[in-house]
């Protein structure tokens, strides 16, 4: 039987990774998605449970990819030499991009952690490119398809890149980082997060350590929280550890004031300088030492980190406070496990309004101890006295207590919808499934 001369996995094939990135070289924009692809795209045909691009690739072409890169025997009839054949397109993909990633000998940062990762990332974004042309995870494309998605978005003039890290169960973060070969890492924090996959907290911080790990391996350098004591002993024995924290710390700094917004003060390396952020919360200020490390270790000067931190708007639900007339909402939809949900609420206690109200989805991915994880928030919960408290969705329906409760965030919306409030404050929380932000559409009206 004649091999199929396009197959990239064929060692006997002149069609190597080399070729690939030649093609890639020329045409350096990669679509996984028929919806939006644009001439000249690469289209890597993923499958998945409920998916099989393969089965799009001919479609693909004919919206003017320049190739399509598929793992599935598909006729090529009027597409001659444009259809690549591989054994595993997502192996692919991940190749292409470690392929691409040694093609630069720049500072890759790679930020991983229970809570915080993204916020992290955005600000350390926000100080680097201050002096650096500076690459990054778009959104929170932080998985096993993010991640080389956007290793290969970074161009030749990069001077820095920071990539994003999620995982929810063990070896995962190993895996990312054989093709990331990050230089650099932070561990924002390990808290209850994906305790499905992680088993326990202990598995968690194995999970996230895993980062740590290659840094040991590879004589890299790890910005470390070091209030936390477990970070502390995670990072021994790494080659290059620079710290920050609230004190004892080479990067130190206070919360001055949470309220609306964070502001930080500095008790080193800008002594008595305060920094304004954007940001809601008080648990925000461990990310902002993050990046004002980051931006000093890399000789961002004093004024830049300054506009960096202070010029960061907070978007997609993380961290957002929005005005709606005279009522005010804490957007801090995206995603919640039992760590950042306890320190959020926490938070909302101390927010200065009469009339506040707890708009909370369920926690997803907790296994086991996810009933016992929800009650604890009610404990909580039942600690302050609120105007009103709206329970949406999973195990909150399931447990007992005295406040309102939904099984979705549209329903919980119709109940606010047919109320007036008025200098009202909302704490808008939940698991990304829950799409909590659904809640509050009929505010903005």
């Amino acid at each position: 039987m004649k091999k199929n001369p396009d197959t990239l996995n064929d060692s006997n094939s002149p069609f190597s990774i080399n070729n690939l990135y030649q093609l890639f070289l020329k045409h350096p924009s990669i679509c996984t998605d028929t919806r939006k692809i644009n001439k000249g795209d690469l289209f890597f045909a993923l499958k998945g449970e409920h998916f099989n691009g393969n089965l799009y690739a001919v479609q693909a072409l004919e919206m003017d990819a320049a190739y399509a890169i598929v793992d599935e025997e598909i006729s090529n009839v009027g597409h001659p030499g444009r259809l690549i054949r591989v054994n595993n397109v997502l192996s692919c993909l991940q190749d292409l991009a470690a392929y691409h990633r040694n093609q630069f000998d720049i500072p890759f940062i790679a930020i991983t952690g229970s809570n915080g990762k993204t916020t992290t990332k955005e600000l350390v974004h926000a100080v680097l490119s201050e002096k650096y042309v500076t690459y990054t995870t778009a959104g929170n494309l932080n998985n096993h398809i993010g991640i080389p998605l956007t290793l290969l978005k970074i161009k030749k003039d990069a001077k820095m890149a920071i990539v994003e890290m999620g995982a929810n169960h063990l070896r995962e973060i190993a895996g990312y980082c054989v093709y990331t070969r990050p230089t650099h890492g932070i561990i924002t924090n390990c808290g209850k997060a994906h305790m499905e996959g992680f088993g326990s907290i202990e598995g968690v911080r194995k999970g996230k350590g895993e980062l740590y790990d290659y840094l040991r391996d590879n004589n890299g350098t790890a910005f470390v929280m070091w209030d936390y004591d477990y970070l502390r002993e995670m990072s021994k024995n790494i080659r290059e550890i620079v710290t920050y924290g609230s004190t004892a710390a080479q990067v130190t700094g206070v919360e001055e004031t949470a309220m609306p917004y964070l502001r930080v003060r500095l008790t080193s390396v800008i002594p008595s300088d305060s920094m304004q952020t954007h940001l809601t919360g008080n648990y925000n200020l461990p990310n902002v030492l993050a990046a004002i490390t980051v931006g000093k270790y890399f000789n961002v000067d004093q004024t830049a980190i300054k506009n960096g931190i202070e010029n960061y708007i907070p978007s997609n639900n993380r961290s957002q406070l929005i005005r709606y007339g005279n009522n005010t909402i804490i957007m801090d939809s995206y995603n919640a496990n039992p760590s950042s949900m306890k320190l959020a609420i926490d938070n909302f206690s101390h927010f200065p309004a009469a009339n506040k109200i707890l708009l909370l989805g369920a926690m997803a991915e907790l296994g086991s101890s996810g009933a016992a994880e929800h009650e604890q928030i009610i404990r909580q919960i039942g600690a302050t006295d609120w105007k009103e408290v709206i329970l949406v969705g999973g195990d909150f329906l399931g447990i007992k207590h005295p406040y309102l409760t939904f099984s979705t965030a549209e329903e919980a919306g119709k109940w606010l919808s047919s109320r007036s409030f008025q200098n009202t404050a909302f704490l808008v929380k939940g698991s990304r499934s829950m799409q909590m932000e659904k809640s509050v559409e009929s505010l903005k009206k």
